[in-house]
C-alpha cells in the first residue's frame, strides 16, 4: 500500500531514483568503500583487502534488503550496513568502517545525493531558460497591457514580461554554481570532529575519501555537517520554487476569462476541463505546479530546525531530514519540468492583447501625453493634472481619452489634431523594452553555453 503522493503521482523517476532507500543504500556502500581506498593509499589496508571490499561494495551483492533485516535486530542502520558488508567480505571484514563513525557514512553520502540532486538542478533549470529565451524572442514585440496593483497600467511587451524570469532564473543558476561547493561537503573525522580514531594522517585521510568521491573537504565539523550547508540549498530551492510559482501564477491570471491573452495549451480531441461544466479549459498544470510549490517552499522551516543540535550532535534532525532535502528535492524538480512544459506550449493571443489596451479607453496613454506636455514646456505638476483631470472625465462619461485631450485648451494648444491621435499608439509608449529582452536572453544564453 502506498501513502504518499510522490509514489504514485509526483516527481520524476530521475530524481526519485537518488532519494530513495535503493539511493540511499548505493551511496553509503560508495562511501564505505572509498574509506578503505583511503586507508590503502596511506598504507593501512592492503591492495587485496581493497579490492574485495570494492567488489562487493554492490547493492546487488550487499542489498538493502539484508540491510533492513539485520537493523530489525540492532535497531542501528550503519551498523547493519558494516554487518552486511561484513558477511560477504571474508578476511577483509576486518577493515570495513575502520575509524568511521555512523554519521562519517551518513553525512558524505546524503553528500553524493544533493551532488547528483545538482547535477538534474542545472539540467532542469537550463532547460527552462531556454524555453523562456526562446519565448522572450518570439514575443519581443507584442504590445499588451501592463498592469499594477491589478488594474490597467502603461503599455508592456509580453516579450519583456518574459525577460524578467528569464533573468531571474538566471540569477537562480549563478546562485546554485556558489552554493554547489558548500552543499556537497561530506566529513570524515569522527564522533565529535577530532579525527582522534583515524590517526595521525586523520585529515590526510579525509581529504583522500572526499576526494576520491567528488564532494568538498570542510574545514572543521562536529560529528555532522554543518547545517547551514543544507539550509543554504534547501533556501535556494524554496527560492526557486517561489519564482516557478511567480511565472505560472502570472500565467494563470493571464488565461481568466475576461482577460484571455495567454493560457496553457489545451488538448481540443481529448482533454476534460470539468467534469459538469463541459466548456472549461482550465490552467491545471500551473495550477498543480503553484500548489507543489508551497510544499518545496514549507520545507525550509524544519531545515533552520535541523540545524539547532545539541552539542557535537544528536538524533533530532535524521527522522526531519528524510523528508525536508529528499522532497524539497523531488517536487521542485517535478515543477520546474511542469514549469517548462506550460511555458514552451503557451499560447499567446496577440490580438486579444490589443483588445484589452483599446477596451481601457486610451487611459493607458495618459503618461505618455503628460510626458509629452512636459516636453513642450508645461510644467510637469501642471501637465499631470491636465491628464488627471481628462482622465476622470474619460473614466466618468465612459468616454475615449483621446477625445476628451482633443477638447483640452492646453492640449490643443500644443499637439495637433495629427500629432495627438500618433501619441495614442500604445507601441509608441515602449521605451527600452526591446534593449532590455535582448540583454536578458543573451545573458541567460550566455549562462547555457
Amino acid at each position: 500500500m502506498t501513502v504518499s503522493p510522490l509514489d504514485y503521482r509526483y516527481g520524476r523517476q530521475e530524481a526519485k531514483d537518488i532519494w530513495s532507500r535503493e539511493g540511499r543504500h548505493a551511496r553509503q556502500l560508495d562511501v564505505e568503500r572509498a574509506l578503505i581506498w583511503a586507508h590503502c593509499k596511506l598504507g593501512r589496508v592492503s591492495a587485496e583487502h581493497y579490492d574485495i571490499i570494492a567488489d562487493i561494495s554492490d547493492p546487488g551483492i550487499v542489498t538493502a534488503d539484508r540491510v533492513d533485516e539485520i537493523e530489525a535486530e540492532t535497531r542501528h542502520d550503519i551498523m547493519a550496513l558494516t554487518k552486511a558488508m561484513a558477511e560477504k567480505s571474508g578476511e577483509a571484514a576486518w577493515c570495513i568502517h575502520l575509524g568511521a563513525t555512523s554519521n562519517d557514512i551518513v553525512d558524505s553520502a546524503v553528500a553524493l545525493q544533493i551532488r547528483d540532486s545538482i547535477n538534474i538542478q542545472y539540467e532542469s533549470l537550463k532547460t527552462l531558460i531556454i524555453t523562456l529565451c526562446d519565448l522572450a524572442e518570439r514575443e519581443r514585440d507584442t504590445v499588451m497591457l501592463g498592469r499594477t496593483h491589478g488594474q490597467a497600467a502603461v503599455p508592456i511587451t509580453f516579450g519583456l514580461k518574459i525577460a524578467v524570469f528569464v533573468d531571474e532564473f538566471s540569477r537562480h543558476l549563478t546562485r546554485l554554481k556558489e552554493l554547489e561547493p558548500r552543499a556537497i561537503t561530506g566529513k570524515f573525522l569522527g564522533a565529535v570532529g577530532t579525527g582522534a580514531a583515524q590517526g595521525e594522517n586523520a585529515k590526510q585521510l579525509q581529504s583522500l575519501i572526499l576526494e576520491n568521491l567528488g564532494l568538498t573537504v570542510p574545514v572543521a565539523t562536529t560529528q555532522v555537517v554543518g547545517r547551514d550547508r543544507y539550509i543554504e540549498w534547501v533556501g535556494w530551492m524554496a527560492n526557486v520554487a517561489a519564482s516557478v510559482e511567480k511565472l505560472l501564477q502570472e500565467v494563470r491570471n493571464l488565461q481568466r476569462s475576461e482577460i484571455a491573452e495567454v493560457g496553457e495549451w489545451f488538448d481540443v480531441e481529448k482533454q476534460v476541463g470539468s467534469s459538469t461544466m463541459a466548456h472549461k479549459r482550465n490552467p491545471i498544470t500551473a495550477e498543480n505546479a503553484c500548489g507543489l510549490a508551497r510544499i518545496v517552499r514549507a520545507m525550509i522551516i524544519p531545515s533552520y530546525e535541523n540545524a539547532l543540535l545539541w552539542h557535537e550532535r544528536d538524533l533530532a534532525n535524521s527522522s526531519s531530514e528524510r523528508f525536508t532535502l529528499s522532497h524539497a528535492m523531488i517536487l521542485l524538480d517535478d515543477i520546474l519540468e511542469k514549469s517548462n512544459r506550460v511555458m514552451s506550449k503557451c499560447v499567446v493571443d496577440s490580438d486579444r492583447m490589443l483588445a484589452n489596451i483599446e477596451s481601457q479607453n486610451g487611459l493607458v496613454m495618459a503618461e505618455k501625453i503628460m510626458l509629452e506636455l512636459v516636453d513642450e514646456g508645461i510644467h510637469r505638476d501642471r501637465a499631470h493634472e491636465i491628464l488627471r483631470a481628462a482622465s476622470m472625465i474619460a473614466v466618468t462619461e465612459n468616454r475615449h481619452l483621446r477625445d476628451v485631450c482633443g477638447e483640452d485648451p492646453e492640449i490643443k494648444l500644443v499637439f495637433s489634431t495629427d500629432e495627438l491621435d500618433e501619441l495614442f499608439d500604445p507601441s509608441s509608449h515602449l521605451g527600452v523594452s526591446g534593449e532590455i529582452i535582448d540583454e536578458a536572453i543573451a545573458v541567460g544564453r550566455a549562462m547555457i553555453d
